[in-house]
């Protein structure tokens, strides 16, 4: 073992993150802790390897930096490089031991949890939970005074939540006072147990009326920590949400990341602040968005959470859906929208009970990976409903500002729920949609990659398609933070994956009709004509780096981004899977009848060859083989 030198006091020796040569990231998720390694070499920074293992918070380990050794462990023995030293990671670097720079995201053990409350839920409330969800908090629940609860409901729902912080919101400057000092009773009465131990007191951040800090801060006594920051309504006519994202951001790492099972001792290893694993997410989508100066909608499909990101006409939105994951939380997925509705996206038949014991099974040995086609179709079809839950909840909180005009000049919606605006987020208006998390980058073909995005988000008009290539946007959203050029390096050279561009024709569609034709001249001067049936799907190889000239003519009624019937000519951007062609109309919902299902899911799988055409024998053989794309 290399026995570090030089250290201080509170942790390791500090390097300037611009001097640096050598990064280690580490995100501590629900599931799994994944390590990546960085490094300068000639010609600018690139990504080297991983390491990966699973995250050890329950018995009998209940330490994180057990899974996290065990991650950089597997970094080492890829590098030869000594990273670990008696007590942590080696920094800064000398020579072939340690690294410059160690940075760390997590949302291990539910990551950051949060109640957050207001007196109009259409209002205040909805502006408490942008401003939660922005900090990359799961938010448990959203307590206002119309919300139809009583008191006792509220004290009761708050108790047995047992949240990490509660936000505090209500009035504008100057208004309502007895109705927000009445909620904070409520808080205070419930006396939250904090998950992270009895010695804890519970964070209270205050982001309402600025004239009643003091009486809040009053009701609530010594019992809770107390923050105070800016009112996120200081008027109807403005949503200020900065302030109180900064101080979630600064209590997570001050109070709750100290309190959880090896992060006082993880926090003193890092070269710069932990942030959740969100929030990092996030930090990455909204650099591609400010890159391309483009409208992004972006999925982090975790174990425990699927979180969706939307940076739209520059107003950036996240949102965390508790409980809906591919690992830990796969069985909720299952509960909340029935085994029905998964099995519509397999193209076999099976009997319910059998997929509803390998979702079980899944949920209880949550780093199990798929071991037969079969598995693996129905952890996709999962996945597209997980995506789909995700993406409902994130429209109905991308709305425009309730009540009042935005400081983008943007009107909003009267106080009344029934007058509540549509999305402001307009399908044929996402230039991108991006993918991260373990089951979409890992995924054993990028088309099936390219499917599930396609099947859950359903794009309109034309839409560029990317992934995460290895999961390692959390990293880089750290990263950031300290050194973001090496980020935005990294990003582009080893993290996206363009996977090309979809076509879509919207609409409702029969498969007996034409939907209309397409012309392109792809490089080299070799040109296509091609009628569009209806119902289908169709590629188009078109390398990435590549671009082509499209001319689309859908038939009248249908829309392929320019309104119905109306000829679009578009420079589409190739991909690792190249143009795709989506015929199948809008909404997509796959026929009811299992026998017309299997047989066009077949088509579908087999237009985009994201499925090997054939299986060995055994229990995982489902022939997909092709249909009537033949």
């Amino acid at each position: 073992m290399y026995t570090q030198d030089g250290e201080g006091a509170s942790g390791p020796s500090r390097v300037d993150p611009m001097e640096a040569e050598s990064i280690l990231a580490v995100d501590c998720g629900s599931t799994t802790s994944k390590a990546r390694f960085f490094r300068k070499v000639r010609g600018g920074w690139r990504y080297i390897c991983s390491g990966e293992a699973p995250t050890t918070v329950e018995a009998p380990f209940e330490n994180v930096l057990h899974g996290i050794r065990n991650a950089v462990g597997e970094v080492e023995k890829r590098t030869e490089r000594t990273l670990l030293g008696e007590d942590r990671v080696v920094t800064p670097s000398i020579g072939d031991v340690g690294v410059d720079l160690f940075l760390c995201t997590s949302s291990a053990g539910g990551g950051l949890q949060m109640v957050v409350t207001g007196l109009a839920g259409r209002i205040t409330a909805e502006s408490a939970e942008r401003a939660a969800l922005g900090a990359g908090a799961l938010v448990m629940d959203v307590l206002a005074v119309d919300d139809d609860r009583t008191p006792y409901e509220r004290i009761d729902r708050i108790r047995l939540l047992r949240p990490d912080i509660v936000l505090i919101t209500g009035g504008v400057d100057g208004g309502a006072v007895r109705q927000l000092e009445n909620i904070t009773r409520q808080v205070k009465a419930s006396d939250p147990r904090p998950r992270q131990g009895l010695g804890f007191r519970m964070p209270i951040i205050y982001a309402g009326n600025r004239d009643c800090r003091a009486s809040i801060e009053g009701i609530l006594g010594n019992s809770f920590d107390f923050v105070a920051v800016d009112n996120l309504r200081p008027v109807l006519e403005v949503e200020r949400l900065e302030p109180a994202r900064e101080a979630i951001r600064g209590v997570f790492l001050e109070h709750v990341m100290a309190h959880a099972p090896g992060y006082d001792e993880l926090m003193r290893w890092t070269s710069a602040p932990i942030i959740p694993t969100p929030a990092g997410e996030g930090m990455m989508f909204r650099r591609v968005a400010e890159k391309f100066r483009e409208n992004v909608l972006g999925v982090g499909l975790g174990g425990a959470t699927t979180n969706v990101y939307s940076i739209y006409d520059g107003r950036y939105l996240a949102t965390l859906s508790a409980n809906l994951g591919m690992s830990y939380s796969i069985y909720n997925v299952l509960r909340e929208v029935g085994a029905s509705s998964i099995m519509r996206w397999l193209p076999f038949k099976v009997e319910e009970n059998i997929l509803c014991n390998s979702i079980h099974n899944k949920a209880v040995h949550p780093t199990t990976i798929p071991q037969t086609l079969e598995d693996l179709l129905m952890e996709h079809a999962v996945a597209r409903e997980a995506i789909r839950l995700g993406l409902q909840a994130h429209m109905e909180l991308a709305n425009p500002l309730r009540g009042a005009v935005s400081e983008t000049g943007f009107i909003g919606s009267g106080f009344r729920a029934s007058e509540a605006p549509e999305s402001y987020i307009d399908m044929k208006g996402v230039d991108w949609i991006c993918g991260t998390g373990g089951l979409l980058s890992h995924a054993p073909r990028m088309a099936q990659s390219a499917l599930i995005l396609i099947d859950s988000f359903q794009p309109e008009g034309v839409t560029k398609l990317a992934l995460d290539s290895v999961f390692m946007m959390p990293h880089l959203g750290v990263l950031s933070t300290v050194h973001p050029d090496a980020a935005l390096e990294i990003f582009e050279r080893d993290c996206l994956i363009r996977l090309g561009t979809c076509v879509t024709f919207g609409g409702s569609i029969k498969e007996e009709w034409e939907a209309g034709k397409v012309e392109g001249e792809l490089p080299g001067g070799k040109s296509f004509d091609v009628d569009i049936q209806g119902g289908v799907m169709m590629r188009i190889p078109l390398r990435p780096g590549d671009r082509a000239m499209l001319k689309i003519e859908p038939r009248r009624g249908l829309d392929v981004g320019r309104g119905p019937g109306r000829r679009l000519e578009v420079v589409v951007e190739g991909g690792a899977v190249g143009i795709i062609i989506d015929a199948r109309g809008r909404p997509l919902v796959p026929p009811g009848d299992e026998t017309e299902r299997i047989e066009r899911l077949l088509n579908w799988l087999q237009a985009l060859e994201a499925y090997p055409q054939g299986c060995h024998e055994g229990s995982g053989d489902i022939g997909i083989r092709p249909g009537g794309a033949e």
